[in-house]
């Protein structure tokens, strides 16, 4: 299983469990894992929507901000990366 960073997370909404990530490099989709990581963060986590400025999209690539929903709290500057099988 081979991980590379696409992003890091800019900002984390508690109430709506939603995490803001800034895509870096490459693309990502609906459907994709990402694997969170930081100084407290650690888990994986299948991609289930994806949206840019409150419009719900299929993929993202270098240069988006993107808002996906999180089944844990992550943390400003967690790395992301995408999980390939």
């Amino acid at each position: 299983m081979e991980r590379f960073l696409i992003g890091h997370v800019v900002s984390y909404f508690a109430k709506i469990g939603v995490a803001a990530i800034e895509i870096e490099e490459g693309e990502i989709k609906v459907g994709d894992t990402l694997y969170f990581s930081g100084h407290t963060t650690d888990f994986e986590q299948q991609i289930a929507s994806l949206q840019i400025d409150r419009n719900a999209v299929d993929s993202a690539r270098a240069g988006d901000s993107v808002g996906i929903k999180v089944r844990d709290r992550v943390r400003d500057g967690d790395e992301v990366y995408k999980v390939n099988n």
